[in-house]
This record gives structure tokens, C-alpha cells and sequence, in this order.
């Protein structure tokens, strides 16, 4: 039998599409032959696996709380206290103090926007009342109605914080978030004279988080709920998921056409701790298939009457079997092909 001809395929970084290859022509035995012992070089071998595997692609991020949150004051009158930058605001607590008179930190993703008193109706009673009523003050039902009751409880609450005890809520007495806040940033300081819309400071959530940006060509990778690695730059991969996915379309400059990215923001799926903002990388999932048949890209062979094939060695015979590929990732790639089966064992490069 004359001997079938392949090319080695020989594979570094590798892509699903694309690899990166230098290619060497060789002959090889037959499938059928089995050449003498004593004559056979000794090759290289690697089983063939049943795994999962997944393609990543790494980009850089940064390590913080993610986007800040501007927090205004309602009313006017002097900044008589603020919090520490990096401290941590709960509800019940002041965001700060104006005239001596706490803006309280509340929880909810409705804005306060009117006057709470005795006969209001809505979804925006509800949700202060819940809040109230985590604030261990009682005698009332936390339903849609701002009635007595809650008036009465109202004016038990203002008193511990040393407010009139008026029995109705100004919207410039309180200010809600979806939960505790992390004080990021401050915008003026203890003295300054504010009104209506003046920035006070700028807050994040508590929770660690990373945010990356991303180019158009690489927008398939920015799927809500997508698991993610995130590597510090002197530690282990810690695994995440993506929680937020926002397109963002900018100026350019000097008068420059637009650009648009892809700002993503990521959560941690286990505790950790955030000692600051600091660089990472993110492996995005671009890929993944479970359970199927793996080779390293270097078992490969292109093989000269197209398509791929690998080497099968059998003891001292080998015999060439042509593949189709599927996943390439992290230097493997997904092979099927008649009889390729787990713990085959194939030749590659030594």
C-alpha cells in the first residue's frame, strides 16, 4: 500500500474559526499497516477525553462598586454634616445634614417626589411604609394608604431624629435607594450653602464589582446573566456574572464622528473582598460545549485531500482517522468522527 499524506497541523494561540498554524508535510503508514517494532520511532502520545470545554476571551476591567449615584439635596439651607468618603450609609442613617436636620437614607426604586400626609394614596405610600416598618415603628398597616396610624408613627420617627413632629414626610427629608450605599465621593464641603439640585456627594453600592468596556466586534460577549472569570492582576480567577449591560454612545473628539461601546458591569457569584479599584481581566464566555470528544490542536492533521484527521496509535501500529472539528478552546478542539471514542490514545508533536 503506498502511503497517504497529510500535513501536521501545529497550533498556538487558537480561536473558533481560526488557527494560527505552521504547517510540516509528512507521510505517514497506511491505516491499514503495521510496521516493524524494531523499525518504529517512538511517538508522543495523548488520550482522547470527554469534557467540557469553553472558549474565553480576555479583556480588561476595573475592580471597584461600580456607577456612581449622584445624590442631591431636595431642599435649601447650609451642609451641617457629611459622611467620611468610603463609608458605609444604611437605612434609617443620614446621607447628610442640612441645618442640622438629617436627609434620611431610605430603600426603594420609587423617588420621593410629594408630600406624604394623612389621605395620600399609592404605590409610593406602600413603599415608605415598608420602610418604616423595618424601622421597628408600628401601628399601622403598610398598604397604599397614608392614614392616622401611619401620621402617628410618622411623628414617633421624626422625634428620635430631632425633627418636627409634623405627621407628614417632605420629599426633601428622605432619599431612596435599592439598598445600603457606599459613599463614594463628596461634591462640596461642611458650610456650603445649597438649594434645590445642588450635588451633595456621589454613591455606589457595597458589593464589589467590575466594570469593563467593549467594542462593537466583541458586543456578542455582553449577555445579562452570562458567567464570567475575573483574574486580579497578583491573584487566582475568581468566578462572576454579568449583571448590567448598557450600549453607550459618545462624541468623538475633535470632531470626530460618534463611537459606541459596550459598558459592562459584573458581580461577584462568591464573597470577596475589594481592596480599591484596581486593574483586572475578565475571560468572557464566547463559547462552550459540554461533554463532547477533545484533542489537543496539535494532534491534529490537515490532511491533503482536505479536512482533518488525527493518528490513532494502537500499540505499535498507527493508523489515520479523519475528524470533523467543532469548539476550539484554551488549546484543545472538539473532534468527532466513525469509531473516535474516549481513551483512544493519539500521536502528537514531541
Amino acid at each position: 500500500m503506498g502511503a497517504r499524506r497529510t500535513t501536521r497541523v501545529v497550533a498556538g494561540v487558537v480561536s473558533a474559526g481560526a488557527v494560527a498554524a505552521a504547517i510540516t508535510v509528512v507521510n505517514l503508514p497506511d491505516a491499514r499497516s503495521s510496521p516493524d517494532p524494531a523499525k518504529t520511532t517512538p511517538v508522543t502520545t495523548t488520550e482522547i477525553t470527554k469534557q467540557t470545554l469553553t472558549d474565553r476571551e480576555n479583556h480588561g476591567g476595573t475592580l471597584g462598586h461600580g456607577d456612581t449615584t449622584t445624590i442631591s439635596s431636595r431642599g435649601d439651607g447650609t451642609v451641617t454634616g457629611l459622611p467620611a468618603e468610603g463609608a458605609t450609609v444604611i437605612r434609617g442613617a443620614a446621607l447628610f445634614r442640612l441645618d442640622n436636620k438629617p436627609v434620611t437614607l431610605l430603600y426603594g426604586s420609587l423617588p420621593a417626589y410629594r408630600t406624604l400626609s394623612a389621605g395620600v394614596k399609592g404605590t409610593d405610600v406602600t413603599q415608605f411604609e415598608q420602610n418604616l416598618w423595618a424601622l421597628g415603628y408600628r401601628g399601622f398597616t403598610a398598604d397604599e394608604t397614608y392614614n392616622a396610624s401611619t401620621a402617628s408613627a410618622v411623628s414617633k420617627w421624626q422625634k428620635d431624629l430631632g425633627l418636627i413632629q409634623t405627621g407628614s414626610v417632605d420629599p426633601s427629608q428622605i432619599v431612596y435607594a435599592t439598598g445600603e450605599v457606599r459613599v463614594d465621593s463628596l461634591s462640596l464641603q461642611v458650610g456650603a450653602v445649597v438649594g434645590p439640585g445642588a450635588a451633595v456627594e456621589k454613591v455606589t453600592g457595597t458589593a464589589p464589582l467590575v466594570t469593563a468596556e467593549l467594542e462593537m466586534a466583541s458586543a456578542r460577549l455582553a449577555k445579562q446573566g452570562a458567567p464570567v472569570q475575573i483574574t486580579p492582576a497578583d491573584g487566582k480567577p475568581v468566578p462572576g456574572q454579568i449583571i448590567k449591560v448598557v450600549t453607550v454612545v459618545s462624541p468623538g473628539e475633535n470632531g470626530d464622528g460618534y463611537t459606541t461601546k459596550i459598558h459592562v458591569t459584573i458581580g461577584f457569584t462568591s464573597a470577596v473582598q475589594s481592596p480599591g479599584p484596581a486593574a483586572v481581566t475578565v475571560a468572557f464566555t464566547a463559547g462552550e460545549r459540554p461533554d463532547v470528544l477533545a484533542v489537543p490542536v496539535a494532534a491534529l492533521l490537515a490532511l491533503a485531500e482536505g479536512g482533518y484527521g488525527v493518528q490513532v496509535v494502537e500499540g505499535d501500529a498507527t493508523r489515520i482517522v479523519a475528524v470533523e472539528t467543532g469548539l476550539f478552546a484554551d488549546g484543545k478542539v472538539e473532534v468527532t468522527g466513525n469509531g473516535v471514542q474516549a481513551g483512544m490514545r493519539v500521536a502528537v508533536p514531541s
